[in-house]
């Protein structure tokens, strides 16, 4: 079910069970939560806390952190309009794990897909492994289709948020090119993995003998934001790849790093990466000296 059905649904049990008054008008997102009046939810950022000793204190606190905090209770139980928050963002999350990109998602922003050996969801999320294997038909199609030498490739994988790569690429990959251009670095054509998890990159290095690959992937979604992507960047990767070779620009998203001064900056962690030949635990020793 996905955020708007589900607030709806609780909204109307509440109401028709008398524990909530249209009159009260709570909707998220501008939507309506019951025929007779429209839904709106206080913002989480807003402290809840009954008749507080410090409220400038408590109002201070909140603002330091996205986290769930001064939500207030109403007596052993959680306040209606924070478990309405927590029921939204988790439904978010779940359909960022289940719903796959969209085709529309790949034609707007140029990305031809292939996809890993993995069948379906369900043994995407049982079988982690299978899913840093390319397919023989999705190897054929990279080499048909992708030029082989080139110093970076870049590439989209779905991993545990469709959310996060519809919400994120169309600034990322942008930035990202035109930054590798600004500096004189060659890169080979983007494209999508679905069902794909992190060490997937590796044997697209392998297969495309290049330099780097940069792997933007959806991150595991939480309560906090279903949107947050990552990039994985390797120098030389393949089958003797392991974590420690990986450099990572993590929380990309709208209310971590924005898109697109993501995007710059790994152009700039490319550069030093080819100027040290190193990634990962590597690069960092060597920026040190």
């Amino acid at each position: 079910m996905n955020e708007k059905a589900l607030i709806e649904s609780i909204l109307k049990k509440l109401v028709d069970e008398g524990a909530l008054a249209t009159s009260q008008a709570p909707a998220a997102d501008g939507f309506s939560g019951h025929d007779e009046a429209p839904v709106t939810l206080p913002p989480l950022d807003e402290v809840k806390v009954d008749n507080p000793h410090n409220m400038a204190a408590l109002e201070a606190m909140r603002q330091t952190t996205p986290a769930r905090i001064l939500m207030g209770r109403c007596g052993a139980r959680q306040k209606t309009h924070s478990f309405l928050h927590f029921q939204a963002d988790h439904a978010a999350a779940v359909d960022a794990v289940f719903l796959d990109v969209s085709d529309a998602c790949l034609a707007d922003n140029g990305l031809f897909g292939v996809q890993t050996v993995v069948r379906d969801k369900d043994e995407f999320l049982m079988k982690p492994e299978l899913g840093k294997r390319l397919s023989d038909e999705a190897r054929q199609t990279i080499l048909d289709r992708c030029e082989k030498g080139c110093r970076v490739q870049v590439i989209v994988v779905d991993g545990l948020s469709s959310a996060a790569i519809e919400a994120n690429i169309a600034d990322t990959v942008p930035a990202l090119l035109q930054g590798l251009k600004a500096e004189g670095i060659s890169a080979g054509t983007p494209f999508f993995i679905k069902y794909g998890r992190v060490g997937v990159m590796d044997e697209v290095g392998a297969l495309l003998d290049c330099d780097i690959v940069v792997e933007l992937i959806g991150e595991r979604p939480g309560l906090i934001t279903a949107e947050s992507m990552s990039a994985y960047m390797v120098y030389k990767p393949g089958e003797k790849t392991v974590e420690a070779d990986r450099t990572i620009v993590s929380n990309i998203h709208r209310g971590g790093t924005p898109p697109a001064e993501a995007g710059a900056h790994m152009a700039s962690v490319v550069k030093q990466m080819l100027a040290q030949k190193a990634s990962g635990v590597a690069l960092s020793e060597a920026m040190k000296n």
